[in-house]
C-alpha cells in the first residue's frame, strides 16, 4: 500500500505554464477571486500583514512577503515574495517579479514554487473587475474608462473588465512616458478597443472618465483638486497612493481589508493620519457582495484593494491544479525517514 502520509513531489510552474493556466479563464478566475473574497469575508482564511523589506539606500524598491493560508475547498497555505523596483522599466524590463510558494495543509511542506508576477497580475486585475461589477451596480453602466499608469496591471485589468462584460464606447490614457501611452494605445487597438485618446495633461482624463483606473508607481499623493471629481466617478484605486486625503474624505472608500490597506502610507492611511479616526472607510468588498452596503450613486467611489495574500493563493491553487507543464524534482526533499536509513 502506498504511503499517503509522505509529500507531495516538489514542483516548479514556470511563467509559460501559469500563463498557459490562466490564459482565456477570465470568466473562471474572476468567480475564484470573488469566491476567496467570500471566504476570507466568513472567517475561511488567515492573512497576517504583509512584511516589507526595504532598502535605505534605494527608498523606491520594496520586495514584499505575503504569508496567507485558505480553507474551504482551495485548501492551501503559502506565500508570495514579490518585489517592486521602479527602475526596472527603465532598462526595458517589467516593475515586478514574484514567486509564489504553496504548502500542503496537511503536512506542512512545501508543494511547489511558481512565478508570481503573472498570478499576481491576474489577482490585482481580477478584483479590480469584481470590484468594478459590484460598485457600479447601482448606476449608469460605465461606459468612458480613464486609465492612469499604463503598464502590465493596466493591461490586465482592462481584459479582466472586458471579460466582466463592459464595453467601452472611449478609453483615455495617461502617462508620465508617451512611449508607454502609445504602446498601451497599440495593445487597445490589436484587442478591437473603440475610442482610444492618449490625453497630455491628467485633468482631462479624470473629468472624462466614469470609471477611472490607477495603476502607477507613485509613492505618495499628487491628485488633489476634488473639482475633478465634480462628475462622481467609480475609481479602482489599484496602486493606493494616488489620491490626496483631501479626495479620499470626499468620496465613498471601499478596500478589500481595513486592517491591511490603513497602513505603509495608502491615500486611505493618511487620511485617517489627518483626521485621526476611520469613518471615511465605509465598507469592505464583501460587504458589498453580500449586500451589507451599497455604493451611493451621488458621490466618488474609490474601491481601494491592498491586495490580499488569500488571493494569490486561490489563483495559485487553481494555476498549480490544471497545470501539466510544471517540473517535478524528485529529490527536492532529501531525507525524509525521520530517523534516516
Amino acid at each position: 500500500m502506498a504511503d499517503t502520509t509522505a509529500p507531495r513531489p516538489f514542483m516548479v510552474i514556470s511563467g509559460k505554464a501559469v500563463h498557459d493556466a490562466v490564459h482565456g479563464r477570465e470568466k473562471e478566475l474572476l468567480a475564484l477571486v470573488e469566491h476567496g473574497y467570500r471566504l476570507h469575508g466568513d472567517g475561511r482564511t488567515v492573512n497576517p500583514p504583509s512584511y516589507f523589506l526595504r532598502f535605505p539606500e534605494e527608498p523606491a524598491n520594496r520586495i514584499i512577503a505575503l504569508p496567507a493560508s485558505v480553507g474551504g475547498d482551495v485548501a492551501v497555505s503559502g506565500i508570495k515574495w514579490i518585489s517592486s523596483f521602479p527602475g526596472n522599466v527603465d532598462m526595458g524590463i517589467p516593475r515586478a517579479s514574484a514567486v509564489v510558494v504553496l504548502n500542503d495543509q496537511a503536512t506542512g511542506y512545501p508543494l511547489a514554487c511558481l512565478e508570481g508576477s503573472i498570478i499576481s497580475a491576474v489577482r490585482t486585475a481580477a478584483s479590480a473587475a469584481v470590484a468594478a461589477v459590484e460598485l457600479s451596480a447601482g448606476r449608469p453602466k460605465p461606459a468612458r474608462l480613464g486609465v492612469v499608469g499604463t503598464g502590465l496591471i493596466a493591461r490586465f485589468v482592462h481584459a479582466y473588465l472586458v471579460a466582466a462584460g463592459f464595453e467601452f464606447e472611449e478609453i483615455g490614457l495617461f502617462d508620465h512616458s508617451a512611449q508607454h501611452a502609445g504602446g498601451f494605445a497599440g495593445y487597445l487597438e490589436r484587442a478591437d478597443a473603440r475610442g482610444v485618446t492618449v490625453h497630455d495633461d491628467l485633468e482631462s482624463l479624470v473629468r472624462s472618465a466614469d470609471l477611472l483606473l490607477f495603476a502607477t508607481t507613485a509613492g505618495t499623493p499628487y491628485v488633489e483638486d476634488l473639482n475633478w471629481f465634480a462628475h462622481h466617478p467609480l475609481v479602482l484605486h489599484v496602486s493606493l497612493r494616488d489620491l490626496s486625503p483631501e479626495v479620499v474624505l470626499d468620496s465613498c472608500n471601499v478596500v478589500d481589508d481595513v486592517e491591511h490597506c490603513l497602513k505603509a502610507a495608502t491615500s486611505v492611511h493618511l487620511a485617517e493620519q489627518a483626521v485621526g479616526n476611520r469613518d471615511h472607510v465605509h465598507a469592505t468588498l464583501y460587504d458589498v457582495l453580500t449586500g451589507a452596503f451599497t455604493p451611493p450613486r451621488d458621490r466618488t467611489v474609490v474601491f481601494s484593494p491592498f491586495g490580499l495574500g488569500v488571493l494569490d493563493l486561490v489563483v495559485s491553487r487553481h494555476v498549480y491544479d490544471r497545470s501539466t507543464a510544471g517540473v517535478v524534482v524528485d529529490d527536492f526533499f532529501h531525507e525524509l525517514s525521520r530517523y534516516g536509513e
